[in-house]
């Protein structure tokens, strides 16, 4: 498989998160210790071997400041598992939901950023990708509050039953399609959950 991305072995994944009882984990290497977020994949499609490969490339290969960051994988046997970089200031439900409650400007601010990484997702990556569970859950937000789209790959990698973080039923065609309808939708969304949370 042709990426940048490190190629984990499920022994790492397994210390760094304490066998699998918690999903941020540290790994450490010669040069730094980094903060990461362990997805484990439980099921892949039938085809689920090539089909993983061609995702993490994919999904390796989609960089833009408002999506959370793939370090690497695990594609050792059955186990599948991604990995990505831990953001400290939690996803944006949490954050919306505090007893301290952000400002309108930071609010702003946070569905522009938003509304940026779906475009860059819908339109501008090469890969046009759908992510089928736009929410507040699924928006990380770093040290300064910046707002980056996380699990956008994972819809085309799970079967469709598989894990909570994606919804039951994919709309439309999976892969490449005309987007425009469903952008004005997850910004609909997006802009109620924010602006109507008081």
């Amino acid at each position: 498989m042709e990426t940048n991305l490190r190629c984990f072995s499920h022994k790492e994944h397994e210390s760094a998160t304490n066998d699998f009882k918690k999903e941020v984990g540290v790994i450490q290497t010669s040069t730094r210790t980094t903060v990461i977020v362990v997805k484990k994949l439980d099921r892949v499609f039938q085809d689920g071997e090539k089909e993983f490969k061609n995702e993490v490339v994919v999904i390796g290969q989609t960089y833009h400041k408002n999506l959370v960051r793939l370090l690497g994988f695990c594609d050792e046997g059955q186990n599948r598992l991604l990995v990505y970089k831990f953001l400290n200031n939690g996803t944006l439900a949490s954050f919306l939901f505090e007893n301290l409650k952000p400002g309108w400007n930071l609010r702003a601010n946070i569905a522009f950023q938003i509304a940026r990484g779906l475009l860059h997702l819908h339109v501008n990556c090469s890969s046009q990708i759908i992510h089928c569970d736009i929410k507040p859950q699924n928006i990380l937000l770093d040290d300064y509050y910046n707002a980056q789209i996380s699990d956008f790959g994972l819809a085309k990698l799970l079967t469709l039953n598989q894990s909570k973080a994606i919804k039951k039923a994919i709309r439309g065609t999976k892969g490449n399609h005309r987007t425009g309808k469903l952008r004005f939708q997850h910004c609909d969304r997006i802009h109620k959950t924010i602006c109507t949370t008081k």
